[in-house]
C-alpha cells in the first residue's frame, strides 16, 4: 500500500477576510490555541455576513477567553481599524 503526501497548502492573500479575522484575534489570551481559531473564524463570519453586532460574534464563539468579552471587543474592534476594516462600532 502506497501513501500519497498531503496536497500542498496555499496561504491566503493578505488582504482577504480570513487573514483580517485571523489577525485581529491573534492577540486575545485563551485558555487552548483552538479557542482562539473559534472566536477568529466568528469574526471571520460577522466580517462576511454583519447580521448581528460583533459583540454577540464573540459571545456566540463560546471561547474560553482569559480577559473579559468587553477588553476582547474592543481589542478585536482596534485590530480591526488598523487593518482598515468600516464601520466595526
Amino acid at each position: 500500500m502506497t501513501t500519497k503526501p498531503p496536497p500542498s497548502v496555499v496561504p491566503a492573500p493578505e488582504k482577504s477576510m480570513e487573514k483580517i479575522a485571523y489577525a485581529s484575534v491573534a492577540g486575545i489570551p485563551t485558555s487552548e490555541p483552538h479557542e482562539r481559531d473559534r472566536l477568529g473564524y466568528n469574526v471571520w463570519r460577522w466580517l462576511m455576513f454583519r447580521k448581528d453586532p460583533l459583540d454577540l460574534a464573540i459571545r456566540s464563539s463560546g471561547s474560553r477567553l482569559q480577559i473579559t468579552e468587553e477588553e476582547a471587543l474592543r481589542r478585536i474592534r482596534e485590530a480591526l481599524k488598523e487593518q482598515g476594516v468600516e464601520n466595526v462600532d
